[in-house]
Formats: structure tokens, C-alpha cells, sequence
């Protein structure tokens, strides 16, 4: 062989080589790639008109793929109840993507997930169609729809209600709701003419309000203050404290004040659990301006604030307490859960929780379990500690003031055939005569078992306190007397 002919050969094997080495790769290595790449519209096609795994509560879908009559695809992602769960469910769309759990839990819905893979390899060798993991949510069906009820239309408002030793999401919904099903439908123009509709209505179908919607706490970040200032030392339940009703701060024009014509006008002092039942304004900005701002960010970051980490598998805002340096005055307003102190419903119910379980806090969680196409358990999430927030000493106090509250302060009206703690909270939203109305709570107070959060966004004073602490006894009975 001479040697311009060896050089074609070597070429020649060098070329065979590397075809065979390109088409190993788009073959094996890189085939997931491919596949799941976002300019392959063949396969987003072929995924989203095949079959997906149900999302579940107590057993019945509330999430679905069901057979389609469409020429174009196979099936259809159907959502049963979809105002009582949208926030949650999220939507499964050929315009949109995924959102909500159908985003989190989309490995198991679509039958992707690493602990499937004997699964998919049987069902390459069938041919059969991959079904995906069902998922089993923790909520109980009667509360869900019972903390919808308690949101009037045309409110906007956020129901949480969470068991206490194990962060098990028992209820957790919100208004203004949508129909999930009008963003799933296969036409692409209904799609977007249904979005568009939704957005110019003002609901936002991204949001899981509960998780992901902040709002100023008001007074019920109390609940803070009054743990950092028995932390202290410096104070007791029966500590006596001035109660004036007015309170001037440093290098600010505007003074604290206490609610107009209510019972704090009525004293000049009052022990530490009056002040708090009665939600005293002036006694906490004090407390705080001579405690200093330390304390309190330390208790509020114990049981989540700041903490952008926390999801159940959807992600979770961090509710914020100012972390940089406050002058005296922005302290005493921030303390009273007002200027730039943000908190979600889900964060206020981890703080009753927490003091309900003797000061433990446990990680909110959404899911049950997770089973494979023939009902095999993959996943069986088992309760978390979130942290120790405080001791059992100081949660012990910490019900003695919030069952005060309930018997005879602030939430009166929430007296039920359940003892319940509670704290409220009216928050100032710099519209006029519009506030934000807040309780959280626990029940029964000598055997908790739920925690319960409400809040109601832009609402009228005298609305939002009847709706908190009417509908606060509402739930309770509802969940824990079924």
C-alpha cells in the first residue's frame, strides 16, 4: 500500500469514526438533552397531550388527565374543583408551561422522576404509555372547602390551617380564585384570550396567595415582641406597664397611638397581659426602642422571617423583618408590624403553631405521598422540626396572653365551642379607611391540634375584625368537631 493511499484510508476510518461517535452521542449521551430541549415542539407536543400523573386529596383527583377527543392530542389536563385549589394546583398549559404543583411535582406527575426509571424501562418494552406518579396532597377535603367559604366574593383573602405537631397543610386557599381548566384547553388562541381576561380582572394566575402573596401583619406580629421581651427577662405575664396613649419618638413629627376610643385609653397601666389582649399600641414601641432591635429580628428570624429556603413543595416568600440597622422611631412603627415588615399567611400560622407545640416548629407540608402506576409508595415525606424556636416555659405564656385575647380582649368574638388562643392584627395600608385584617391562632388550647391563619386584604375596619374573628371559631369547629 503506498502511502497516499494509507493517508485516504486513515482518513477514511477517522471520518467513519466520528459519524459513529456523533450519532453514539445524539443517540445516548445526549438524547435527554435533545428531547427536552425548548425548540423541540414535537416533544412539548407529545408531552402535553399524553398522560400525567392525578394530583389527589383524600383520594380523589382533584388534578387529572382524562382521554381527549381532540385529532391533535390524546388527552386533556382537567381540574376538578379549580376555584377551591387553583392557587395550589397551578396549570399544566401549552401556552404557559407549569406552574404551582403541576411546576414542583412535575418529575412524578410526568413519570420522569429517577425512582420511575425500572418503570419507564418496562414500559419501553410493553409499549405501553407512561402513566406518572400519582400525588397525594395532605389536605382534608371539608376544611379546604370550608376555609373557602369564610372569603366573600369580591374579597381578597388567604384561609391557612395547619396540624400543629407535624406542619401537615390541613387547608390552605384564597380568593380571588380562577378556573384552572381555561388555561389547559389545547386551543392556544382560547388560552391566551382566557389569560388575558384573568390578568385584565385582576387575579393573578401565578400566585398561590397564601405562599406567596406578603402583606404588613399589623398587630399580630405582637406575637414577636411580646416572645423577645419575656426572653428578656425584663418582663413577666403580670409585669405592670405604662399605658399612655400617646408616645413620641425621636426625630419623628407623627407619634404612636393607641386604636381610638378602645380599652387602651382606659387605663395609664395595666399588666403585660392586658396590654397584649387589648393590643396596646404605645407599651410595645417602648419596649422595643429599650429593648433595641436585635432581639426582636433574632425571635422573628427563629421561626422563618427572612428565610428564603422554606418550600412544601411550592416555594414559599420570605416574609421580611428589617435586618439592617432602625432608628428608634422606624422600630416602635415596624414592631407594631407596619412600615416595610412583610408577612405571608403561611408565616403567621408557623408562628401559632410553634407556640401551640411548646415552642417547636415544624416545616409546613403539602404532601402525603407518592405512588407509582400500580400503587407502589415512592415517597412518604415524614414531619420536620423547622426549628426550637422557644421554650416550653415561653410558650406557656405565650398561651396564657393569646387565650386572654379570645376571653376577653381584642378577638372576643371568637369565643366558641372549641377554646381558642389567638392573636389580631389591623394593618394600615395608606389607603384611606382600608386596612388589613389578621388572626392566627390555635385550637383546642389544652390539647392543640390545628393552627388557623386569616387574612383579609383592602378591606373596611369594621368588615375585616367581624370577618377575623367570627370566621377564626368558624374553621376551628369545622376541623376539629368533624
Amino acid at each position: 500500500m503506498n502511502e497516499s493511499v494509507r493517508y485516504a484510508w486513515f482518513g477514511i476510518v477517522a471520518i467513519f469514526l466520528v459519524l459513529i461517535g456523533a450519532a453514539s452521542y445524539i443517540q445516548v449521551i445526549g438524547a435527554e438533552d435533545l428531547r427536552t430541549h425548548e425548540a423541540n415542539t414535537r416533544e412539548l407536543y407529545k408531552q402535553f397531550g399524553g398522560p400525567r400523573g392525578p394530583i389527589l386529596v383524600a383520594g380523589e383527583p382533584i388534578a387529572e388527565s382524562v382521554p381527549s377527543d381532540s385529532t391533535s392530542f390524546d388527552y386533556q389536563r382537567v381540574y376538578n374543583q379549580p376555584e377551591l385549589y387553583s392557587g395550589l394546583t397551578g396549570f399544566y398549559s401549552l401556552n404557559y408551561g407549569q406552574t404551582g404543583l403541576e411546576q414542583r411535582l412535575n418529575e412524578w406527575l410526568s413519570g420522569t422522576s429517577d425512582d420511575l426509571f425500572v418503570e419507564r424501562l418496562r414500559q419501553n418494552l410493553t409499549g405501553e404509555e407512561n402513566p406518572g406518579a400519582s400525588v397525594e396532597l395532605t389536605l382534608d377535603p371539608a376544611a379546604q372547602e370550608a376555609a373557602y367559604d369564610l372569603i366573600p366574593e369580591g374579597v381578597q383573602g388567604s384561609v391557612v390551617v395547619t396540624e400543629i405537631d407535624t406542619g401537615r397543610v390541613l387547608a390552605m386557599t384564597s380568593r380571588p380564585s380562577y378556573d384552572t381548566n381555561q388555561l389547559a384547553v389545547h386551543s392556544t388562541t382560547e388560552a391566551s384570550e382566557n389569560m388575558d381576561a384573568l390578568v385584565e380582572s385582576g387575579v393573578s394566575p401565578y400566585m398561590n396567595q397564601p405562599t406567596a402573596d406578603t402583606a404588613q401583619p399589623g398587630s399580630t406580629f405582637k406575637l414577636i415582641d411580646a416572645i423577645a421581651m419575656l426572653e428578656s427577662g425584663e418582663y413577666d405575664t403580670d409585669t405592670v406597664m405604662d399605658v399612655p396613649n400617646s408616645l413620641d419618638l425621636p426625630q419623628a413629627d407623627v407619634p404612636i397611638t393607641n386604636f381610638g376610643g378602645g380599652a387602651c385609653a382606659q387605663r395609664n397601666s395595666a399588666e403585660f397581659t392586658w396590654v397584649f389582649a387589648q393590643s396596646c399600641n404605645t407599651p410595645f414601641s417602648q419596649a422595643a426602642m429599650d429593648m433595641g432591635q436585635e432581639p426582636i429580628l433574632d425571635v422573628a428570624e427563629r421561626f422563618g422571617f427572612n428565610d428564603d429556603s422554606i418550600t412544601i413543595p411550592l416555594s414559599v416568600e420570605a416574609s421580611y423583618f428589617p435586618d439592617e440597622e432602625l432608628h428608634d422611631a422606624t422600630l416602635a412603627q415596624s414592631v407594631l408590624g407596619q412600615v416595610d415588615v412583610q408577612a405571608s399567611a403561611l408565616q403567621m400560622n408557623m408562628i401559632a403553631a410553634g407556640i401551640a407545640n411548646d415552642g417547636t416548629v415544624m416545616n409546613p407540608q403539602l404532601v402525603d405521598s407518592v405512588r407509582g402506576p400500580d400503587m407502589n409508595l415512592l415517597e412518604e415525606p415524614q414531619p420536620e422540626v423547622y426549628s426550637e424556636a422557644i421554650s416550653e416555659e415561653t410558650a406557656s405564656q405565650m398561651t396564657q396572653m393569646m387565650t386572654q385575647t379570645v376571653e376577653a380582649g381584642t378577638a372576643a368574638a371568637a369565643q366558641s365551642s372549641v377554646p381558642i388562643a389567638a392573636k389580631t392584627g389591623t394593618a394600615e395600608i395608606g389607603t384611606e379607611g382600608k386596612v388589613n385584617s389578621w388572626i392566627t391562632g390555635f385550637a383546642p388550647i389544652d390539647d392543640p391540634q390545628v393552627a388557623v391563619t386569616l387574612v383579609y386584604r383592602n378591606v373596611d375596619y369594621s368588615v375585616g375584625h367581624r370577618l377575623t374573628v367570627d370566621n377564626i371559631g368558624t374553621i376551628v369547629e369545622a376541623v376539629v368537631e368533624q
